[in-house]
C-alpha cells in the first residue's frame, strides 16, 4: 500500500496524477493519530519489509532480503514485536498476513502467538486476471478473504474484551489485510468509487538512470490477462494505456475496500468500550508502482516503493492528531508501541546482535508526538538485491535527496557490501524533482552533495541518529 491516502494529500502524495481518494476511515484514524507523513521500508519486498519490522532489526542483521529466507534460521533467535507482548502478558493473536505466511515465517512464527493462527480462504483469487471486480450478490455466499479476516477481528475482539476490560489480561491483536495486492479483487460496488482515473504523467524511466535500478515486474507479469499482451517489462517500455487505467482504477478500488474494513475493526472496538484504551497501529508494508517510470510493482529503491503509510493512535495522548513530516523507519514501530504500552524500553543493538535476542536498530518516535517538527534521525535507509544478492542497492533518504549505490555484495557468512565495486549510483533531488525523474548523479554541479551522501551512506544507520 502506498500513502495514497487522502490525509497524506499534499507535498507527501505518492504522486500528482489522482482522482479524489475514498479513505475515511483511515483518514479519521490518522486525525487521532500520530501520523507519520514520511515513513521508510527497509527493504520494498514484503517478506523482507515485515521481518524487519516485526524484529526491528534491518536486513543485513536478519539476513532476509527476499521471500523464502526465515530470520530464525538465517539471522538469528530474535524476538518479535507480538512475542514481546505475549512474554509481558499479553494475549497475542495474529490472523491474515503479518508476517509473511509460508516457510519465510516458519508458518506464521508460531511462537509470536498465544493462539492458533487464522488465515481465511482465498476466493476469485487465480493467475487469470490481474484484477477482479466481484459482483456484490456474489459475496454474500463467497466472501473475499480480507472479509473473512474482518469478521475474524471482529469475533476477536469480542472474545477478549471482557479481559482486557476486567484487567485480567491486555490483548495484542494484528490483523494483516491482503488488499491492495495483486491481483486486485474486491467488491464491484467499490469501482463506483472512481468513475475517472488518469494515466501517470512520467511513463519513463528517470533519465540517466542505471539499468540495474529497474526492476522487470514479473509479479504483474505472471496474470494471464497481462501476459497476453506480450509486454516485456523492459526499461521504457509502457502497456498500453486502456490497461495502465484499468490496472489503476482496480488498485484504488481495493485500498478502499482495505479502508472500509479497517472502519469495520476500529467500529467494533467503539461498540465493545475499548477504544479509550486500545492503541491502534495502522501500516502497510511497502509502497507500490502504478504505472509511473513505466514501473509496476514493488522492488526498486525508488521512493515509490520505499515509502509507505504509517499511523499510531495512542489514546489521550495523540487523540487531537499529530502530524509530522520528520524521516522515520519501519524499524522504529517495534520500540514505539513497546513504550506507547508502558513496557520495558527496548534496548539499542550492539554492532553485531546475532545472539542478542531483544534490541532494535531503530528508535522510539513517542518523542514526536510532542515535538513533530523535532529530528529523531538525520536519514532513513532501505536497500534492495539484484543478480541473487551478488549487487544489493543501499539507498538512503535525506530532507532533500534520495542517493543509491549498486554495490558489490557478498553474503554468508560476511554479509557486507564491497563499496570499490559499484554497478550504479543515483542521486535524486526532491527539491526539484519529486518523482525522481533524473539522476544527477554524475552532474558536477552535485558533486559535493554526492560525497557526503555517499559518507552518510557508508556510515549507516548509526551515523544517521
Amino acid at each position: 500500500m502506498r500513502p495514497q491516502l487522502g490525509s497524506y494529500e499534499g507535498e507527501d502524495f505518492p504522486a500528482p496524477v489522482h482522482p479524489k481518494m475514498h479513505t475515511p476511515n483511515l483518514d479519521a484514524l490518522a486525525g487521532k493519530s500520530l501520523l507519520l507523513k514520511r515513513a521508510y521500508v527497509q527493504v520494498a519486498l514484503c517478506n523482507p519489509s515485515r521481518t524487519s519490522l516485526l524484529t526491528s532489526r534491518r536486513p543485513d542483521t536478519t539476513h532476509v532480503y527476499t521471500i523464502g529466507p526465515y530470520f530464525r534460521k538465517v539471522g538469528g533467535n530474535f524476538t518479535t514485536l507480538p512475542e514481546y507482548f505475549k512474554i509481558n502478558g499479553y494475549a497475542s493473536i495474529g490472523m491474515g498476513k503479518v508476517f509473511h505466511p509460508g516457510k519465510s515465517s516458519g508458518g506464521d512464527d508460531p511462537i509470536s502467538w498465544t493462539e492458533p493462527y487464522f488465515h481465511g480462504v482465498p476466493n476469485f483469487e487465480t493467475n487469470q486476471n490481474s484484477w477482479v471486480a466481484v459482483p456484490d450478490e456474489q459475496l454474500k455466499k463467497e466472501p473475499l478473504i480480507d472479509e473473512q479476516l474482518a469478521d475474524h477481528a471482529v469475533k476477536t475482539l469480542r472474545k477478549v474484551a471482557p479481559k482486557a476490560i476486567s484487567g485480567e489480561q491486555p490483548f495484542f491483536v494484528a490483523v494483516g489485510f491482503h488488499k491492495p495486492h495483486l491481483p486486485f479483487v474486491f467488491p464491484k460496488s467499490f469501482l463506483d468509487l472512481y468513475p475517472n482515473v488518469s494515466l501517470p504523467d512520467n511513463p519513463y524511466a528517470p533519465v540517466n538512470m542505471p539499468d540495474i535500478a529497474w526492476n522487470v515486474y514479473g509479479g504483474l507479469l505472471m496474470f494471464h490477462d497481462i501476459k497476453s499482451l506480450n509486454a516485456s517489462g523492459g526499461i521504457n517500455t509502457t502497456l498500453p494505456d486502456s490497461v495502465v487505467l484499468d490496472l489503476r482504477r482496480a488498485y484504488y478500488s481495493a485500498l478502499s475496500w482495505t479502508d472500509s474494513l479497517v472502519g469495520r475493526v476500529i467500529a467494533e472496538l467503539d461498540k465493545l468500550g475499548l477504544t479509550n484504551s486500545t492503541i491502534i497501529s495502522f501500516w502497510g508494508d511497502h509502497g507500490w508502482q502504478l504505472g509511473e517510470h513505466g514501473e509496476w510493482c514493488k522492488q526498486t529503491n525508488f521512493e515509490l516503493a520505499t515509502h509507505a503509510p504509517m499511523m499510531i493512535h495512542i489514546p489521550g495522548v495523540t487523540d487531537g492528531g499529530v502530524s509530522t513530516r520528520e524521516l522515520t523507519e519501519y524499524v522504529d514501530l517495534f520500540p514505539t508501541l513497546a513504550e506507547a504500552a508502558g513496557l520495558p524500553a527496548v534496548p539499542k543493538c550492539p554492532e553485531n546482535s546475532t545472539l542478542v535476542d531483544l534490541c532494535t536498530e531503530g528508535t522510539s518516535l513517542i518523542p514526536l508526538v510532542s515535538n513533530p517538527d523535532t529530528p529523531v534521525k538525520e536519514a532513513a535507509f532501505s536497500q534492495y538485491e539484484r543478480d541473487n544478492e551478488a549487487v544489493m542497492g543501499y539507498t538512503v533518504r535525506t530532507d532533500s535527496f534520495r542517493y543509491t549505490e549498486w554495490a558489490a555484495f557478498q553474503g554468508a557468512p560476511v554479509y557486507q557490501p564491497n563499496w570499490d565495486k559499484l554497478s550504479g549510483v543515483e542521486l535524486y533531488d526532491h527539491t526539484l524533482d519529486p518523482e525522481e525523474n533524473v539522476n544527477h548523479a554524475d552532474d558536477a554541479k552535485y558533486s559535493d552533495i554526492r560525497s557526503q551522501l555517499s559518507k552518510l551512506l557508508h556510515t549507516g544507520y548509526r551515523g544517521g541518529f
